[in-house]
């Protein structure tokens, strides 16, 4: 077996019943450049940017699973085999605490994926990484965001900042500890 076989072996994957999660790969980029390029896609999770700016941000998934172990999944929908955005356990340095989040390419909003994918990955994050909560940074005028946290369980914790240079955006931070997704889920 190649280096490369044996190390797609032991890659982290989900899987529900639409959607494949699993770690970033070159061939993700195109659309995860769709997403990220589009301004008014790419509104909430930062503004649009020029594709090498997309890609560099896509190199930050890999490199935080390579670094912390952990970082958002590729979603694939099983379907049609297409890269429908990105879900999972998040925390650069500075951050507010352990997150779940998520970003959808704009053609597989409204379809339930975010609460699916967040699910699968709040489950994962409590069971495989032993986090003691999770948290979402949620933009305050974004209602889809706040409707999937209420979805998944999350209240509103109240407002929170993000580190420089994102301490500028008006967030509030979402959550919920293990043992309230535990009894959630029962």
């Amino acid at each position: 077996m190649s280096a490369s076989a044996q190390a797609a072996a032991h890659e982290p994957r989900i899987e529900t019943e639409r959607l494949l999660l699993r770690l970033p790969r070159r061939e993700d980029f195109d659309r995860y450049a769709e997403l990220f390029c589009h301004p008014s896609a790419a509104r909430i999770i930062g503004g649009g940017v020029a594709r090498g700016d997309a890609w560099r941000r896509f190199l930050q998934m890999p490199g935080a699973w390579a670094v912390q172990g952990f970082a958002m999944f590729s979603l694939i929908e099983k379907a049609s085999g297409l890269w429908v955005g990105q879900a999972g356990p998040w925390q650069p340095d500075g951050w507010p605490g352990t997150e779940v989040g998520y970003a959808l390419h704009q053609d597989a909003r409204g379809k339930g994926y975010a609460v699916e994918a967040c699910s699968a990955a709040i489950e994962w994050a409590f069971a495989v990484l032993g986090w003691r909560e999770v948290i979402h940074c949620i933009d305050v005028s974004n209602t889809a965001s706040q409707a999937v946290a209420q979805r998944l369980g999350s209240r509103n914790r109240g407002r929170g900042k993000l580190p420089a240079p994102l301490d500028t955006h008006a967030i509030d931070i979402w959550g919920q500890t293990r043992e309230e997704w535990q009894a959630r889920s029962v």
